[in-house]
């Protein structure tokens, strides 16, 4: 029923946003409907990537799944750039930490946990990715806004593009870890059972496809998505702030908020667990990276300095998840905490 849905949204949304966006209909109303629209591609997005995680396996299968969920908020980011608008890329790096580590991986453990009432995941994976998570926020974005103080503004950009490149090669050293030199070196047998018993929804041809034509159709309706944002902040008296941390970091990571409960709900936690902190992996060391370096190319450039606020939310949020998570088990109640703590953040940024 969701995928008829989500799959009727699809087509009526793709050629109503471009007639909306050619005959310039009112922009609340197109924003609903890019939203709206983005979302369900983000659905044929996460289809097709969970069946490329079963012909791969969940570490593969769950690295596609944030990869191809991230890929709608870069690009959604990209063009925020290209418009100048720095302060929403920032919020939305924000939120996609936030989003993931606390509404994603709270999701996931607590509708898993409804329906079982112990689960468990790789015990080795969320102590190397809890080590990741704290160098990738409590360093490499804590300190430049500390020597940034002290600093010209060329001298805090350099100092930016300079941790973007370590950020983006740890990354690659990362990926080249995980699926190299130490690959299986930590899984679990469970990790395998039945897994070739499981037939993928779509073939790996058609799965592509789908991917690669959702991405460009994403692209064309995040471009006008991005412009609506000032009339709809200014129409509901919300912020830069509030967009780029909420409603970009949600809509442009959907695809990863319903795989990930899908997988914890078929208690397939490696995979769920690997998309909620792969992907803040992926934010923190390449997406927000890249995005620094890509502004280079506009006439505003982006400097990987956040605010307090946005600093001690993330910082607040890979604590409480590397405390919840390095035991490798999960339940309903551990997850509502994570929720609780998003809900919690969610006000705060709503009423800054």
């Amino acid at each position: 029923m969701t995928n008829k849905i989500f799959m009727i949204l699809t087509f009526i949304g793709v050629p109503v946003s471009v007639i909306g966006s050619l005959m310039h209909w009112p922009s609340i109303l197109m924003f609903i409907i890019y939203c709206l629209t983005i979302v369900s591609l983000s659905s044929f997005m996460g289809r097709a990537t969970e069946s490329l995680a079963i012909v791969a396996g969940p570490r593969i299968g769950g690295l596609l799944n944030a990869t191809f969920g991230n890929a709608v908020e870069l690009i959604i980011s990209m063009f925020a750039l290209k418009a100048g608008m720095v302060g929403v890329v920032l919020a939305s790096i924000t939120g996609s930490v936030l989003g993931n580590l606390l509404l994603v991986a709270g999701l996931s453990f607590f509708v898993g946990g409804l329906k079982f009432k112990r689960q468990e995941f790789n015990v080795y994976d969320a102590r190397h990715n809890s080590g990741l998570l704290m160098f990738a926020v409590l360093i490499a974005f804590v300190i430049p806004e500390v020597f940034s103080m002290r600093m010209e503004k060329h001298e805090t950009l350099t100092l930016s593009v300079g941790v973007s490149i370590i950020l983006i090669a740890l990354y690659l050293a990362m990926l080249f870890f995980k699926l190299v030199t130490h690959r299986g070196v930590y899984q679990h047998e469970r990790e395998t059972e039945g897994h070739d018993e499981e037939e993928p929804e779509w073939s790996k041809g058609k799965a592509i496809g789908v991917l690669a034509l959702a991405t460009v159709a994403v692209a064309y309706i995040s471009e006008n998505l991005v412009h609506t944002f000032e009339t709809v902040a200014h129409s509901f008296g919300w912020t830069e702030l509030f967009i780029g941390v909420i409603i970009v970091a949600i809509v442009g990571n959907a695809a990863e908020h319903a795989s990930a409960v899908l997988m914890a709900f078929k208690n397939k936690m490696d995979v769920a667990v690997e998309i909620a902190i792969g992907s803040t992996l992926q934010v923190a060391m390449f997406v927000a990276p890249v995005l620094v370096l890509v502004s280079l190319l506009f006439n505003n450039s982006m400097s990987l300095i956040f605010s307090w606020a946005e600093l001690v939310a993330m910082a607040s949020s890979v604590l409480l998840m590397v405390v919840i998570s390095n035991d490798g088990e999960s339940n309903w109640f551990e997850g509502l905490t994570l929720i609780a703590a998003y809900v919690i953040m969610g006000i705060g940024f709503y009423l800054l």
